[in-house]
Order: structure tokens, then C-alpha cells, then sequence
């Protein structure tokens, strides 16, 4: 009688190991599932329906399977997240210039997708370089077509006067922008992405839990030049030297490669300006932080854009303007001549071709020794007159609401 109630407890132990290990396999061990030719396979996204996109952007965000893993078990040495949306052909420009890149097996590069597509998602899959993760706005208008936060039928129209809203009874009546303006999804979308991103990957990306590091933000139409990686880490070295109280790192600039022989090796200090340090920005945890604490004044405050948003908080949430240490000889090139602020048709091979040239313009000012500050402008507030765009009081709800609900 005693052996068969321990034959049965062994049994049932068996059962619920193996139950267990079952678990622990699907939530663990399916990081990398397999390879082709060295390319790790990632799980199945379900472009089916918006339900099923819906179910796959969640399951891929919790697993965060990262591709190549296998092939680059060490801790990445540089962290990029790149945000896309739907310019394949210059996210494709990005990924074969982050090929290009010098020490690019030693990071890992986070592409951030609001809008899903086969073509997108396979493009990625097939980067064999480097450690890759991929990861999904779960408030992307293309899973809301037609309710918040995508643009639902019964909103205000955008130019409709606040008493026609009104008498309507549109569901935003009671809230335009500064300028009696009514919210687009589209417009809205970019600000929500950029934060709900900073928060995932500073806060809910496993592998980076003990990283502290700066990690780079760029768009899927930024260009890296092939010493990106090794101007970086002179660039920490040289804030740890020299710039110890910069809080971001600028490693590309909007004035292309203007100079760049003169310039390559040279830096400046500046207080944080929107449209000249919103391009490879570095941003530590420390700062993270920092603006963590600002997260109802960035989220409330009424510019559609992340940049312009920063600059405002930068020496009022933030009491202490935000200094950055600013690369003069810019490695990140914009390839985009379209897209939310530009209204021209894009043109990637015109980009290609400007590309081409400025590599052959910079090949032989590329990989400096060391750094040098040249210059140091004082880090004052600088004050702007806000974009608007951003009035309606759900896109703050769901902003704010990013630092809980991820």
C-alpha cells in the first residue's frame, strides 16, 4: 500500500515537472527558436485581422524574443532603438548602413513599430549582424482605425469652430488645441510612440535591466556612419572627462557633412535645442529618470512633437536646463524628404544617391583618435511658441498612463 502511494506521489511529481518545464521552455527558452544560414527566426506575427495583430503585438512584447542571441551571447557594448513606422525604403537604407557599422555586432539595436506589416517585420528578421529586438506600439491608429486613439467618426473635424462642436455634440467638443484646432490621429501618434518607447525600453526590455549605458534614439530614416560605435564610446569617454554634467548626447547634427573633415573630431556644449540635437540622441538612465518626473507636464503640454516638448520641460519641470554635448561632425545623416513634416513625395533613390556622396566626402575623416570640446554655450531655457496639436484630454490620459500601463 505504502509503494503504490509513492509510485503515484512519484508520478504526479514527474507530471508537474514536466508541466513546469513545459512553462518555462514557452516563456524562457523560445528567446531564439531557431536558425537559418545564422538568421534567428522570430515567432509568428498574425497580420490576420486588427484582433489578431492586436494579440501578436502583445505576445511579441512580452516575449521579446531577440534575434541572433545565439551568435552574440555577450552584454552589448551600445544600445540603439530606432523608430519606425512606414518607409521601408529607408529603413532599409538604416539597416544596410548599420551593416556598415564598425562594431556593430557588439550592440543591440531595438526597432520600435507602430504600423505592421509583412514587409517591415521581414526586413528586420533578416539582420544576421547584430542582436536585434523588435518591439510594438500597442496604441498604433492602425489597431484602432476607428476609436481612440485612432481617429473615431464622432470626433470634431479638425478646423470646426468650438461652438459648431458644440451645438454638434462631436466627442471632443469641449477640448481643441491652443489654437481652436481638433486632434488627428496621425498627428498625435508620433509623440505617443516616442514616450510609450522611452518608457518600454528603459523600463520593460528584460535584457536591459542591469544596462547603464546612454541608449541612442534614431528614426527609420536617419543614416549611421561606419564609425558610429567607435564615436560613441569616445563621445562617453570624452562626457566623462570633460563634460561630466551633460545630460544628452547628440551624435548627429542637421547640418549634414558641411566641414566634416574640420569638424570630425570636434564637439560643443549647448542647453537642449529642438532642431539641432533631436537626431541620435543619447539618453542615460539618469535622464530617464528625470523626466520621469515630468511625465504629466510632458504628456499635458499642447506641441505634437517629442522635441519641442523636451525643450519646454528643459528648465521648467526640469529645473536645471538640459546641457548636451553635441558631435560638430555628425554621424547620423537624415535621408527622409518625406514623412509627417515633409509634404513631398519620397524619393529613397535621391537619398541613396546623397548618401553615396557623403560617404565618399567623409571616408577619410572617419575613426579619430579623440574628441575635443570646441566650444561651450551656456545651457539656458530656451522658450518657444508651442506647436498645438496635442489639446484633447484622452491623448494626455493615455500618455500619462504609459509609465503604468505598457
Amino acid at each position: 500500500m505504502r509503494f503504490r502511494l509513492l509510485k503515484k506521489n512519484f508520478i504526479a511529481v514527474v507530471a508537474l515537472l514536466a508541466v513546469l518545464l513545459t512553462l518555462l521552455y514557452v516563456m524562457f527558452g523560445a528567446k531564439v527558436v531557431g536558425s537559418v544560414e545564422g538568421v534567428t527566426e522570430t515567432a509568428k506575427f498574425d497580420y490576420g485581422t486588427i484582433i489578431s495583430m492586436r494579440t501578436s503585438v502583445y505576445d511579441s512584447n512580452f516575449k521579446q524574443l531577440i534575434q541572433n542571441a545565439e551568435r552574440f551571447p555577450l552584454e552589448p557594448e551600445m544600445v540603439l532603438a530606432v523608430q519606425v513606422h512606414n518607409r521601408p525604403a529607408y529603413l532599409q537604407m538604416l539597416i544596410r548602413s548599420l551593416e556598415n557599422v564598425k562594431g556593430i555586432d557588439k550592440a543591440l539595436v531595438i526597432f520600435s513599430h507602430d504600423y505592421f506589416s509583412e514587409q517591415i517585420t521581414q526586413m528586420v528578421k533578416e539582420i544576421a549582424f547584430c542582436k536585434v529586438l523588435q518591439i510594438f506600439f500597442p496604441y498604433s491608429t492602425q489597431l484602432y482605425p476607428s476609436e481612440f486613439p485612432g481617429q473615431d467618426h464622432r470626433d470634431c473635424a479638425r478646423d470646426i469652430s468650438k461652438a459648431d462642436a458644440l451645438r454638434a455634440g462631436c466627442l471632443n467638443a469641449e477640448h481643441p488645441d491652443s489654437y481652436g484646432h481638433y486632434r488627428e490621429a496621425s498627428i498625435t501618434q508620433t509623440k505617443h510612440h516616442w514616450w510609450w518607447k522611452l518608457h518600454f525600453v528603459f523600463e520593460r526590455v528584460k535584457v536591459l535591466q542591469g544596462y547603464k549605458r546612454f541608449v541612442v534614439f534614431l528614426e527609420e530614416d536617419n543614416y549611421l556612419l561606419p564609425d558610429f560605435h567607435h564615436f560613441f564610446h569616445a563621445m562617453v569617454e570624452l562626457r566623462k572627462i570633460d563634460c561630466a554634467d551633460c545630460d544628452v548626447l547628440a551624435l548627429g547634427n542637421h547640418k549634414g557633412t558641411a566641414d566634416f573633415r574640420e569638424l570630425s573630431s570636434k564637439t560643443e556644449t549647448a542647453g537642449w535645442m529642438s532642431t539641432k540635437h533631436n537626431m541620435g540622441t543619447g539618453i542615460s538612465r539618469e535622464l530617464y529618470y528625470k523626466l520621469m518626473g515630468c511625465n504629466k507636464e510632458f504628456c499635458t503640454y499642447d506641441d505634437y512633437n517629442w522635441d519641442w516638448t523636451l525643450q519646454n520641460l528643459s528648465g521648467t519641470c526640469i529645473s536645471k536646463p538640459l546641457k548636451v554635448l553635441v558631435a560638430l561632425g555628425s554621424r547620423v545623416l537624415h535621408t527622409g524628404d518625406c514623412g509627417l513634416h515633409q509634404k513631398d513625395e519620397c524619393r529613397p533613390e535621391v537619398a541613396q544617391q546623397r548618401v553615396a556622396e557623403a560617404l565618399k566626402e567623409t571616408e577619410s575623416a572617419l575613426f579619430v583618435p579623440q574628441l575635443a570640446i570646441k566650444a561651450q554655450s551656456p545651457a539656458d531655457h530656451q522658450p518657444h511658441v508651442k506647436n498645438g496639436g496635442w489639446g484633447d484630454v484622452r491623448d494626455h490620459a493615455l500618455c500619462i498612463n504609459y509609465a503604468a500601463r505598457l
